[in-house]
């Protein structure tokens, strides 16, 4: 099974979390009787944007439910997890910020690894951040980088000690 990464722009349709809950079972009810499962779903604290992660084998699938449960896709692209296990993040791994860094044009999968393997070892350098994973988009335009921190300043600090750029910053709401 593929996964895929959708960002979606809910200012429009959602204004709060009971708004949202019933977005996501709704969408729910949509999937069940596909094969596709919500790895996880984070929704930032304004409810601006949310993020969600798919397992599916077909991503014609994956479009028409959520264009049927009225949520509206921003972006949707095959991605690679790279930290934390997929068994993990269905157990609900819980994070508080997510990073989002375009990558440089022709950077490769495996040269980005690499850098990834090399600068991780710096994150000890920031005790009190822990990262959790990175989705990066199999066609090498962006990664999505979640950790768990006590502030956006902290992130910051985590990301300069493994020389990682930033594009942006965005606090997820707790407990989703």
């Amino acid at each position: 099974m593929a996964l895929y990464l959708v960002e979606s722009a809910l200012h429009t349709v959602v204004k709060d979390q009971g708004e949202f809950e019933k977005k996501i079972a709704n969408l729910q009810e949509q999937l069940s009787a596909q094969q596709v499962e919500i790895v996880e779903v984070q929704v930032a604290k304004d409810f601006a944007r949310a993020f969600f992660v798919f397992e599916s084998e077909q991503r014609a699938v994956l479009d028409e439910s959520l264009r049927a449960a009225g949520i509206p896709v921003v972006l949707i692209k095959p991605v690679r997890l790279v930290g934390n296990e997929l068994d993990t993040i269905k157990k609900q791994d819980r994070v508080n910020y997510l990073v989002e860094w375009n990558l440089p044009e022709h950077l490769t999968m495996d040269q980005y690894l690499d850098r990834k393997s090399k600068n991780s070892v710096h994150y000890a350098e920031v005790p009190e951040v822990s990262f959790s994973r990175t989705y990066v988009c199999e066609d090498m335009t962006k990664c999505l980088c979640f950790y768990q921190a006590p502030d956006e300043a902290a992130v910051k600090k985590a990301r300069e000690a493994v020389k990682a750029p930033i594009d942006t910053i965005t606090e997820i709401l707790p407990g989703n």
